[in-house]
């Protein structure tokens, strides 16, 4: 696949602006729904089918978009995701009830894992080899910030006006991102023996799918602890609303800064890197349970448990060395197995916490997570190390 020399900067800044986006969307939903409740007259249960259907979206979307958008170049069909995104919000934004507007969010998941699947790509082709973790790694930022910037954003936005005006200025963020990418994104042209029929032979990979549920399950303790976060700073650490945003917003530092960092070590040891991370992850979510009465030691352990954040931008580079062919389906594939962890983590802190265990419990369910991820990627490394095609290190 042939590129124009480009500006690896710009183009970069041009997809993390994509990534930013797509960001505060998935994340500011949830501090919305309270306005949306109040002004479609729906229950807290009903209101969260909405983010939901996004999900629902992301999964369907990644590998559906990716398989029949396989003869494309990367740009067009970036700019296409970009578009159908900005589409998706505006109409959010414009719905005129919660029928309307579970659609509209389905509608604005479809492109979420096939743009990072692809940005990611593009971001990788744009620097040496040496440093493709980096460059993944400074797509994610995106998504990153949004948790510190764009989040609370929307948030203020929501309670000075509703929730609509959200909306709108996230259909603006990507439309400047669909201008920037089309400024700055290399021309590209696919290759010349892409199909549907290739990306499909990922499927036929144990190492990608050995990959995908190190995500699947490891990550799942991050969104288990996420989740009740909120719910523990009240009920158990015993602050009030005023601390909240404050602590939500050390977790998105810890994301940030893990995806700064942590890739530039993943560039020399790809798969030992994935392995301490989850070590980490597990010790930080381990400690959960026994700092949050406190919430300054609760703040640390916040900030550790976001820099185990890192593992997606860490698996995203380990999926484009043992997808073969089938690089594009693989790489949106990573963004559907954390999809699933972002069900699977909050579903069985629900189960404990139904079961009476308390929101100190969502921690040790994390950890429970995390090792489990751990064990798997045991299995990836050895498999990998052993003569054959399966993987590389």
């Amino acid at each position: 696949m042939s590129q124009t020399p480009t500006n690896p900067l710009f183009v970069l800044i041009a997809l993390a602006t994509g990534g930013f986006a797509i960001g505060t969307t998935e994340f500011a939903t949830m501090s919305l729904l309270p306005f949306i409740q109040a002004s479609l007259d729906i229950d807290p249960s009903t209101a969260s089918h909405i983010i939901s259907a996004y999900a629902l979206g992301v999964v369907f979307g990644a590998p559906v978009i990716t398989v029949l958008g396989a003869r494309m170049a990367r740009k067009p069909l970036l700019l296409i995701l970009m578009l159908l995104f900005a589409a998706g919000n505006a109409l959010s934004a414009l719905a005129p009830n919660y029928g309307w507007l579970v659609c509209f969010r389905f509608l604005s998941g479809l492109p979420h894992g096939a743009y990072f699947g692809l940005a990611s790509l593009v971001a990788a082709d744009v620097v040496a080899p040496a440093r493709r973790t980096q460059a993944v790694g400074y797509v994610m930022l995106g998504l990153t910030a949004a948790t510190i910037v764009g989040v609370p954003l929307a948030t203020w936005l929501g309670g000075l006006a509703g929730w609509r005006p959200g909306y709108w200025v996230i259909a603006a963020l990507a439309l400047l991102a669909a201008a920037l990418i089309l400024l700055f994104a290399p021309h590209d042209r696919a290759a010349a023996q892409a199909s549907p029929l290739r990306e499909l032979g990922a499927l036929a990979r144990p190492a990608v799918w050995l990959t995908l549920a190190i995500g699947a399950i490891g990550f799942g303790g991050m969104f288990s602890v996420y989740t009740y976060l909120t719910a523990t700073l009240d009920a158990v650490t015993g602050v009030g609303q005023r601390w909240m945003p404050p602590v939500l917003a050390i977790f998105g530092v810890g994301m940030t800064l893990g995806n700064i960092v942590l890739p530039r070590l993943a560039d020399r040891a790809l798969m030992p890197t994935a392995g301490g991370l989850l070590v980490w992850s597990a010790l930080a979510l381990a400690a959960f349970p026994l700092v949050a009465g406190n919430v300054w030691l609760l703040s640390v352990d916040v900030f550790c448990i976001g820099i185990g954040g890192a593992l997606g931008t860490v698996l995203q580079t380990r999926l484009m060395d043992v997808a073969g062919d089938a690089q594009n389906l693989a790489a949106a594939l990573n963004h559907v197995a954390f999809n699933t962890a972002n069900a699977l983590g909050p579903w069985l802190a629900g189960l404990a916490l139904a079961a009476g265990f308390g929101l100190r419990s969502t921690g040790i369910v994390g950890c429970v997570l995390a090792l489990g991820g751990l064990a798997i990627w045991a299995i990836a490394w050895r498999a990998g190390r052993r003569p054959g095609p399966i993987a590389p290190d």
